[in-house]
Order: C-alpha cells, then sequence, then structure tokens
C-alpha cells in the first residue's frame, strides 16, 4: 500500500491538475435533473402554491447546507448614515446620496444615483461591482476608495488607495446614463468591502465578525464568500427600503460572473428583492452542473474554494450525487421575475447550461400561473425569448454590456410596473 504521506502528495498534485474542460456538446454525459415539484421526503408530489411553499423550503435548506452554506443574521443594531448628497450629479442629470451602512464595526459603502426631475420614489437596481463605487461613473465628484489587489512581487493581496484613474473605469459595464434616461435609479456596493475575493480572506471580511469565540473559519455548512456577498447585498437592501426617494417594492438587484451568482442567491433568500438579473453567472450560477460543460464543480473548488461552503467539496466530479442544480436556484426566486443571460464566446460559462435551467426552473413559475421560458429550443444570439422567466445569448465575450442592460431594462419595465 502506498505510504499515506505519498498518497497525500499525490492527491494534493492531481488537485491542481485540471482535466480539459469539454466544449463538446456530444460528450455531455447523460442526466436526470432532480424533480422540482416532488416532495423529497416522502415522494408526494407539488400541485398547489402551498405544497410549493414546503418544497422550496426543502430546496433552500439543501442549497443553504451543501452549497452556499448558512449566512449570520444581520445584528439588531446595524446603522445608516448619508454621509453625502450630490443634487447635480453628472451635470444635473442625477442626484447621488453616499451612505455608510455599519455592521459589526465595519463601514459597507453604498453609491445611489437616483434620475433627477421624475416623480419619486423611483424603482432601482442594486448591484455590487468588482472595484469601488466611483468606477461605474466618471463622476468628478464621487467619493474615493480603495480595492483590494495583488502586489507585484510578492503576491501578496492588500487594500490598495484609490486613484483618480479609476472614476469611470467599469462604466461600461453599469450604463448609469442609460438607467437614469429610462427612470430608474442605481445603487452599487464593492463587493471586497464585504469580503475579499481570496482564499484566506476570512480575517479582513465581515465574516469574522461573526465567527464565535475561539474559531478561525466557518464550519463545512457555514457561509463561503459567495453567501456574504449576498449577505451584504441584502444590507444595502435594508437601507434602499428605509429611502422615501426609492420604491421598496421595485427593487432588483444584477450580478455579473461570480456576482451573477451572488445575485441569484440574495434574490432566492431576500424575499424584499422583486427582481433578479443574472448575467453570465455560469457554473455555480444559472448553468446545469451535471452537463459537465466548460466550468466544473471541481474546477470551482480547485480555484476559488472560499466561494462556497465546505460542503460543497464533496461535489468535485460527483455532480451526479447532487441532491440539487441549477434550476433549483432559479425556483427559489418564484413566482418573482427572473432573467438569465449569456454570451456566446462565452463556453466556460455553459450558455446552454444556463438556458436549459431556465427552462427547467419554468414548470415552477407556470405552477404559480405565470409564463415561463416558452420554449426548450435555444435561441439564436441576440433573440431573447420569454416571459416571467426570460434568457437571452448576446454575441460577445464574457462581459455586462449595453446591449445586456438594455433587454434588462425592458423587461423591468414589463414586469415591474405598477
Amino acid at each position: 500500500m502506498m505510504p499515506t504521506f505519498i498518497a497525500m502528495i499525490v492527491a494534493a498534485a492531481a488537485l491542481q491538475q485540471a482535466p480539459p474542460a469539454n466544449y463538446d456538446e456530444a460528450k455531455v454525459p447523460h442526466y436526470t435533473l432532480p424533480p422540482l415539484l416532488v416532495m423529497s421526503d416522502d415522494g408526494r408530489p407539488v400541485r398547489d402554491e402551498g405544497a410549493w411553499e414546503a418544497r422550496r423550503q426543502e430546496i433552500s435548506a439543501l442549497l443553504e447546507t451543501q452549497m452556499f452554506g448558512r449566512a449570520s443574521r444581520p445584528p439588531e443594531d446595524m446603522t445608516f448614515e448619508v454621509v453625502g448628497v450630490d443634487r447635480a450629479a453628472l451635470n444635473g442629470s442625477a442626484i447621488r446620496k453616499d451612505v455608510a451602512i455599519g455592521v459589526k464595526g465595519k463601514s459597507l459603502r453604498l453609491q445611489l444615483y437616483l434620475p433627477a426631475g421624475v416623480p419619486r420614489p423611483v424603482p432601482v437596481f442594486l448591484g455590487l461591482g468588482f472595484a469601488p463605487n466611483q468606477t461605474v461613473v466618471a463622476d468628478s465628484r464621487a467619493p474615493l476608495a480603495g480595492a483590494w489587489a495583488r502586489s507585484e512581487p510578492s503576491k501578496e493581496v492588500s487594500l490598495q488607495p484609490a486613484t483618480e484613474a479609476s472614476r469611470g473605469a467599469a462604466a461600461s459595464r453599469w450604463q448609469v446614463e442609460k438607467l437614469l434616461a429610462r427612470g430608474y435609479g442605481l445603487a452599487t456596493m464593492y463587493y471586497g468591502d464585504i469580503e475579499p475575493d481570496f482564499d484566506g480572506s476570512i480575517g479582513h471580511g465581515i465574516r469574522a465578525a461573526f465567527l464565535a469565540p475561539g474559531r478561525q473559519a466557518p464550519g463545512d455548512a457555514e457561509w463561503g464568500a459567495i453567501a456574504a456577498w449576498a449577505w451584504g447585498l441584502s444590507r444595502g437592501v435594508d437601507y434602499l427600503v428605509t429611502d422615501k426617494d426609492v420604491d421598496r417594492s421595485r427593487i432588483a438587484v444584477v450580478g455579473h460572473s461570480r456576482l451573477g451568482k451572488t445575485a441569484l442567491w440574495a434574490g432566492a433568500t431576500d424575499p424584499r428583492i422583486a427582481m433578479v438579473i443574472s448575467n453570465n453567472s455560469g457554473e455555480g450560477g444559472a448553468a446545469i452542473s451535471r452537463r459537465r460543460f466548460g466550468e466544473t464543480v471541481a474546477d470551482l473548488n480547485r480555484r476559488f474554494p472560499h466561494w462556497f461552503c465546505g460542503n460543497y467539496r464533496q461535489y468535485s466530479d460527483r455532480e451526479d450525487e447532487m441532491p440539487f442544480d441549477a434550476h433549483m436556484l432559479l425556483a427559489l426566486i418564484a413566482p418573482r421575475p427572473v432573467y438569465v443571460a449569456s454570451a456566446e464566446e462565452d463556453q466556460w460559462a455553459d450558455p446552454k447550461g444556463e438556458f436549459l435551467a431556465a427552462v427547467a426552473a419554468s414548470e415552477v413559475y407556470e405552477l404559480l400561473g405565470h409564463k415561463g421560458i416558452g420554449s426548450s429550443t435555444m435561441p439564436a444570439p441576440n433573440q431573447p425569448v420569454g416571459e416571467r422567466v426570460r434568457y437571452h445569448v448576446r454575441t460577445g465575450p464574457h462581459d455586462i454590456t449595453a446591449y445586456d442592460w438594455e433587454q434588462y431594462l425592458d423587461f423591468a419595465d414589463r414586469q415591474l410596473r405598477r
């Protein structure tokens, strides 16, 4: 028998050497999705709204304990402070509010742009950014904040000071002027304020503030970084529902890539969120894991072990043993509207797998009296399909673009009208 220490070295080496990704539909294995409308405890079929609520609780508990992890309850002594207001922002087209959300000694900064000269309250999109708030639009008067970055040549991650050059650096992904012109507000938060995005970040993020005495890390069923970011989105909602300029019944969350996964889990866990947008969320988000197309569960656990809870690691290369899949995550949002979007060149995120999850989740929407995707045929690029559940695959690479935002705003016009 191989000595234990040698076996450990071989296992560690195998973990680091990922097999090549599959991009061939002919190599997608046959799979069966876990049923949405069957109770797991006794096999009873789910035929009405009351039975769905019981099934929904089963699914939510599965995803919470086996994938994202159980988040801590927000503290009762949380505070909100509007630290700045600019009533002539962006050449007079917007009102900007800068808000500090105080949680466990940390300050989570929320930036809110509202359209000027329109009746309020207004509907608002809320999203996390990969960089601080000043990057969403070139606003010379917006407060600057630093970002977590990896230093060279040490490779150490640290909080780096902000620069003037960062203003508007991510503007193409937010399309602030487009939202304002359509009568929507935009609230953003920097995900690094909630939890820095690197393995071993626990000491710098919000999760550390909730650890029990003597604990250095969450337990295997407790929150990973994505659940922490979703928890942070809900703290943003906590503020928005107190702001008289915001229509608290029309708050939509939006996220791209890993933050698309985050938006889906936030929508699944926070019923105050009225609409959810998943942009290129892929594996661990809207894509069917059992397809093993592009990124896989093993890839996520290998490359980003901090994103999900410890229990999720048992499903690496064992997707068929998962008692859940992406269609269940989408179904938890029902009956609220959800939009899933892919990009044609982003095969790593499995566009077809994202579409098929939306198709499968539509079964729940239909049970609750809403039209879902309405087709099981993958649409052509730039041809959105569906009603309460909507989907498009856009030409181009992994990104969130003006085209995407145009579809989301059209969707919001239909789904969030008073």
